[in-house]
């Protein structure tokens, strides 16, 4: 099978750069479960904007502080100036955030944020932008897209990618070559006991890069997120009780019902401060209130919220609800430049699977769904002018990629759980570097 982009992954990022690509290449999108279990779905909160330019400085020192300063600062600017022109494309594709009675976008507030500037829908705005996304590549006729198709290797030669080895819905082991490569393969939260992230997110990119010497950067960065809903079941999904909810105005009490930190507090720290109450007070979780914010302002903008936590037996009107920390996001990954191009030739990452430093060493709340995007369409842009520029088809390219394509062994991927367990040793072995140091539950892997 041949191709002219290969994308790994269906969420935002994934969706975006193959909007943002020409149309008269073929793309083909292939994901590891089906087109929406990715984590740009799972998004609640909402997404950074620079709404006005008197917002920029702020908006850089908030997300600086957020990283400890360790941010790489022209790819903090890159997505700070991008946004309005990110947001412009979404609002072109049919996206809808909340609006103020004048037609202008409302804005709310998450931790660390010294100013409301985050867009939002109700609290799926991850799910919001990636459907939309996603109805506009299926539109497409040179799109196809692939489900419960994994990406088990890439196809390298002397560091250039031509493709990848997949494994298809039935099992079959087939290749297939490409111009370019693109990972976009999310997180590594499901090698996690307690993660918010959907279970297949193993870190595969960072497996397939460790194995073919691709350069990495901050693999150990691991943010926890202070508040998710608190579960005997630690097999399930961890159920995130968004940063949001906070900027509206909860609180959160310790096992006598007392407030004890600035609930604002980056991720990082505010978690380091929920541990520390919960080792002092004996207790599995602290308390979050949802009642100081208005019912309506809860019914409105929190509506899933509200649901999850009446099916699992609390009414958030009436009572508090139990959250702990767990795994949330991962700020290292495949290091990239600017264009979200890796240390191979022809091969790009982008999302969660890729590192460009825009986060530091702690991500700033609602700054993940931005960075994804502006940094995707940077990816499409920078093919499209290599694309572009060349005057004939690198036919020495095609003669090697039919070759790798020819002779792989097929046999050492045959065996999915052998294969998954040793990428799951290449990915943990990456980011344990530093890890845990606390034997914290949230840290544990699977």
């Amino acid at each position: 099978m041949n191709t002219d982009i290969l994308i790994a992954g269906s969420g935002c990022s994934g969706l975006y750069c193959a909007l943002q690509l020409p149309r008269d290449k073929k793309i083909t999108i292939i994901t590891k479960a089906d087109l929406t279990s990715n984590d740009s779905y799972l998004a609640q909160g909402g997404m950074c904007m620079l709404k006005e330019p008197s917002d920029y400085e702020s908006f850089f020192e908030d997300t600086l502080k957020a990283g400890h300063y360790e941010n790489d600062r022209e790819s903090v600017e890159i997505m700070i100036k991008t946004s309005p022109e990110v947001v412009k494309d979404l609002l072109s594709y049919g996206a809808r955030f909340e609006e103020n009675p004048d037609g202008s976008l409302c804005y709310t507030r998450e931790g660390a944020h010294s100013t409301n500037r985050i867009i939002f829908h109700e609290d799926v705005t991850g799910k919001e932008i990636t459907s939309t996304l996603l109805h506009e590549a299926q539109k497409l006729p040179n799109v196809e897209l692939l489900e419960y198709t994994t990406m088990v290797d890439i196809l390298e030669k002397d560091n250039h990618c031509y493709g990848a080895v997949i494994r298809r819905p039935d099992g079959e082991i087939q290749t297939i070559t490409a111009t370019y490569t693109v990972m976009a393969s999310g997180g590594v939260g499901g090698l996690y006991r307690h993660s918010t992230n959907f279970r297949h997110l193993t870190g595969d990119s960072l497996a397939i890069a460790r194995k073919h010497n691709i350069e990495l950067k901050n693999p150990d960065y691991v943010q926890i997120h202070p508040t998710t809903f608190y579960t005997k079941h630690p097999e399930d999904r961890s159920f995130l009780i968004s940063e949001s909810v906070r900027g509206e105005g909860a609180k959160l009490y310790d096992s006598h019902m007392n407030r004890f930190v600035d609930e604002l507090l980056p991720r990082d720290l505010l978690s380091e401060k929920i541990h520390e109450q919960m080792a002092k007070d004996g207790t599995d979780f602290v308390w979050e209130d949802l009642r100081p914010i208005p019912a309506e302002t809860l019914r409105h903008h929190f509506p899933n919220i509200v649901e999850h936590c009446r099916e699992m037996g609390y009414d958030v009107f009436k009572e508090c609800i139990p959250v702990v920390p767990a795994q949330h996001y991962f700020m290292g990954g495949i290091k990239v430049n600017h264009q979200s191009r890796s240390s191979m030739d022809n091969l790009y990452v982008i999302g969660e699977a890729a590192c460009n430093g825009v986060h530091g060493k702690n991500r700033l709340a609602s700054n993940s769904l931005l960075e994804s995007l502006v940094f995707a369409k940077r990816a499409a842009q920078e093919m499209s002018r290599e694309e572009l520029s060349a005057e004939t088809p690198d036919t020495a390219a095609t003669q090697i990629a039919d070759e790798l394509a020819t002779h792989t062994d097929f046999h050492q991927y045959e065996d999915p759980q052998a294969l998954a367990a040793a990428y799951h040793r290449l990915a943990t072995e990456a980011i344990t570097l530093g890890q845990n140091t606390e034997n914290r539950k949230e840290f544990l892997y699977v």
